[in-house]
């Protein structure tokens, strides 16, 4: 003898029946079979609103009702019986008693929990007999039996509970006597000794099955459903969940508790003591292996974590004051009030000064619950001994849950690190001594979040995911694009790093997808792409909520940096070639150092200085390990150097600027770069990482341009002076070469001071053979007194200064 359960979605339409009947034949070749269904898929909740609807004296039941037997006939018609006039005719008196049903609940505007039951039992009576009949008539040996005959409860209607005695001997001896190779049972349906039609709960089609088999004594119970076993963790949720191959009773009920709506919960008892194994599987997929769900307590893949559950729709209900302290009676009074109003409690947590209690429960019974105890503790509110009742709302309860997890430490420590690192705030903890279950309530919006967080944690082979918004895919943006595009297979194989493109923008569209952007064609994307805004921009990437989220700036605009500590706030990383932030008031400086520590989002702007160049992170090392800063030399700017490389009494300036305009090296506004501006920015970053508070007023800047082109009020107005004052320039270049020097641009950090200025470098200088648009960076310190650390490259230009930002996201994922 086998038991099979066929889940709502298993029979919820002509061709999944078929299916279920295909595995029915092939099973009965070498046993007999008793086979469980549901409803067809998504008819109990259609019995539930009609019920409601005619209860509300809402019209539309008769909509619902109509559909509830459209849906039917329609599976009939299709299944392609021949002659059906028989079933046809049983169906429609059923259905005939379900109309009358719901008009007396019109009539008399009251829908009991007896009358539901009742109602609720037609999904399971039409399905099993549909099902039965078509077998029959395809010469199958089958029938059907209504499990109302064989299970009987008490009357505890919605969720009776089963005489056992009673019903293994009816099952028993109904089955020892059934001549039919295959035989159809409804599954959540009953009869209490009284006679009265009973539901075993939601779900309870699974209950029903582990009855039977049960007091069968069978060798398995198969549960056939829509996916292919208990997965890791919702894989709705979680695209990397894959099914557990093995799992204990205790961790399956701890997981279906949880929200784990594969199995019903109490469907694992009447297995559990004859150690019967219940096999999850696939009718869609019926070759896949499914989960076994038995003693057998063997690590999956190693892993102690078996697998991660949530429930949603929670509210806490917290009881506190100090007039709590030291009394007994007050938890007695406050679960005896919610048990009395039937009121179920999912999570309990006490901190052990007994000021307060905080319970968790279904947020459709909050408003409920906060009136039933506010009457129960209404004197002491009054007299001030307790608090009134708070009641938060929109929470969810996620679960990790392992029966080995009490054998290995550090468990708790890694759930809590790995939400906390995401910014995802932990309103209740419950931990049993068993510590089979941790449990959290956290805010209903980061469920996604945590989810993906701890199955990355607990699940997957140490890949981090990391999810890029990236806002400017000009010409620096559009080759970090690309370069993401080239590196994302070799990251992910070489560094376990799963790096995502989630958002772009550029001035005028904006794109996202939480799976990713196809890089193949994001401009085509882009430019069909919604209407951009910074503020959409940030609301959208808040919105997603994706773990490991990194912002990057590939903008120099003043609007973009000014929203970094919103990002930061959010727990979403920021990375930035823009100087704006780094370089702004000291005090917003250090708010933005601040934040990224407080919530645990990097905030890297190794391009702010030197493009490519690691010269922030080398000066962050030395910092680090106890060396102090004394002097800084430097020639900063890629373009000014590319400028004064090329200039001399053969060229024009003019033509020299304009084509550092071209090849990307300044700016769009080339009077940033030659005003000296660009490189203040830079030497105040470097003073400032070194450990000094400075502003951007506190360097010296001493300009090279004509005074035509420092008053120039527009960047055609600028180039128009340029060629005005060529013999300025001519004059500069003619001194230098009269010395035997080199025109460079230096930034200079000495003893809290700091200045900007166009030099005459001598042959004998580092800063003499410095070619194209290299950067060079001395610093002297404690250690390095007499001969610096220098740092050497190139230091402008679209591919270095992309391949920085890289760096700084690639340095956010090894971290």
């Amino acid at each position: 003898m086998k038991v099979l359960k066929f889940g709502g979605t298993s029979v919820g339409s002509s061709k999944n029946i078929n299916n279920v009947i295909n595995i029915l034949e092939n099973y009965s070749k070498n046993d007999t079979i008793t086979c469980v269904v549901s409803a067809v898929g998504g008819i109990t909740d259609k019995l539930l609103l009609a019920g409601k609807q005619a209860q509300n004296k809402d019209q539309q039941y008769i909509d619902t009702f109509n559909l509830i037997k459209d849906i039917h006939f329609n599976i009939i018609n299709e299944l392609n019986l021949g002659d059906s006039s028989a079933i046809i005719a049983f169906v429609d008196d059923k259905l005939n008693a379900l109309k009358s049903l719901l008009d007396g609940i019109f009539l008399i505007n009251e829908l009991s929990p007896k009358t539901s039951d009742k109602l609720v039992s037609f999904g399971e009576l039409l399905s099993s007999y549909i099902i039965a009949e078509t077998m029959k008539n395809r010469g199958i040996s089958a029938d059907s039996k209504n499990s109302q005959e064989l299970i009987v409860t008490n009357s505890n209607f919605t969720k009776a509970e089963v005489k056992y005695d009673v019903t293994n001997k009816n099952i028993q001896d109904y089955f020892n006597s059934a001549e039919q190779q295959i035989t159809i049972l409804p599954g959540f349906i009953s009869k209490s000794k009284l006679g009265e039609q009973t539901t075993l709960g939601r779900g309870g089609s699974d209950f029903t099955a582990a009855i039977v088999a049960a007091a069968l004594k069978v060798e398995q119970l198969e549960i056939w459903t829509d996916v292919s076993g208990m997965f890791t963790t919702n894989p709705k949720l979680v695209k990397q969940a894959y099914p557990i191959e093995k799992i204990s009773y205790q961790e399956a009920m701890e997981l279906s508790h949880f929200g784990a709506k594969v199995l019903y919960p109490p469907t694992v008892q009447p297995v559990l003591d004859l150690n019967i194994p219940i096999h999850i599987k696939n009718t869609l997929d019926p070759e896949a292996a499914g989960t076994v769900i038995s003693n057998d307590d063997a690590p999956v893949n190693g892993s102690v974590v078996k697998g991660i559950s949530n429930i949603g729709n929670i509210a806490l209900i917290t009881l506190q004051g100090s007039g709590m302290i030291g009394i007994p009676g007050f938890s007695k009074r406050l679960f005896e009030t919610l048990s009395q109003e039937k009121i179920n409690v999912i999570l309990i947590t006490q901190a052990s000064s007994e000021h307060s209690i905080c319970l968790g429960i279904d947020e459709s019974d909050a408003d409920l619950a906060k009136t039933a105890i506010d009457a129960t503790f209404e004197n002491e509110i009054q007299l001030h001994k307790i608090d009134p009742i708070i009641v938060e709302k929109g929470l969810s309860i996620i679960a990790l849950v392992g029966d080995n997890m009490k054998n290995h430490q550090g468990i708790s420590g890694k759930m809590f690190s790995a939400l906390g690192k995401n910014n995802i705030n932990i309103r209740a903890i419950a931990q049993g001594a068993s510590e089979k279950n941790i449990s959290t309530v956290i805010a209903e919006k980061d469920v996604k979040k945590a989810l993906n967080t701890l199955h990355e944690q607990f699940f997957e082979s140490k890949t981090k995911q990391l999810n890029v918004f990236i806002t400017g895919v000009g010409n620096v943006g559009e080759k970090l694009v690309e370069q993401i595009k080239q590196q994302r297979k070799y990251l992910k194989e070489n560094l376990k790093i799963n790096l995502r493109v989630a958002g772009l923008s550029n001035s005028r569209k904006m794109i996202f997808d939480e799976d990713g952007i196809d890089l193949s064609n994001w401009k085509e994307q882009l430019e069909n792409g919604e209407q951009a805004s910074l503020d959409g921009f940030f609301e959208k990437t808040k919105s997603l909520n994706l773990r490991n989220s990194i912002f990057v700036d590939v903008t120099a605009n003043k609007d973009v940096a000014f929203l970094y500590e919103k990002y930061l706030r959010q727990s979403i990383g920021v990375v930035a070639c823009n100087k704006i932030a780094c370089s702004s008031d000291y005090e917003n400086y250090k708010l933005l150092k601040r934040l990224s520590l407080k919530y645990n989002a990097p905030y890297l702007f190794e391009t702010n200085v030197g493009a490519g160049l690691p010269i922030i992170d080398t000066l962050n090392n030395l910092v680090a390990s106890g060396d102090k800063v004394t002097s800084i030399h430097a020639v900063l700017s890629g373009s000014l150097n590319f400028v004064f490389n090329n200039f001399n009494d053969t060229t024009k300036f003019y033509d020299i600027v304009k084509q550092a305009g071209a090849e990307g090296y300044t700016e769009p506004d080339p009077r940033i770069d030659l005003s000296g501006v660009d490189v203040a920015r830079k030497i105040l970053i470097l003073a400032r990482e070194s450990g000094f508070e400075m502003n951007l007023e506190d360097i010296e800047n001493i300009p090279f341009l004509s005074e035509a082109g420092l008053k120039s009020d527009t960047v055609d107005d600028f180039y128009e002076t340029l060629i005005a004052d060529e013999d300025h320039y001519q004059a500069l270049y003619a001194s230098a070469k009269a010395k035997g020097c080199q025109l460079k641009y230096v930034a200079q950090f000495n003893n809290g001071k700091a200045s900007v200025s166009l030099q005459e470098i001598p042959s004998d200088h580092p800063f003499y053979n410095l070619k194209g648009s290299d950067n060079i960076v001395m610093f002297y310190t404690n250690r390095y007194a007499n001969q610096p650390m220098i740092i050497k490259g190139a230091g402008a230009g679209a591919d270095v200064t992309a391949s920085g930002l890289f760096a700084d996201i690639i340095r956010i994922g090894n971290n």
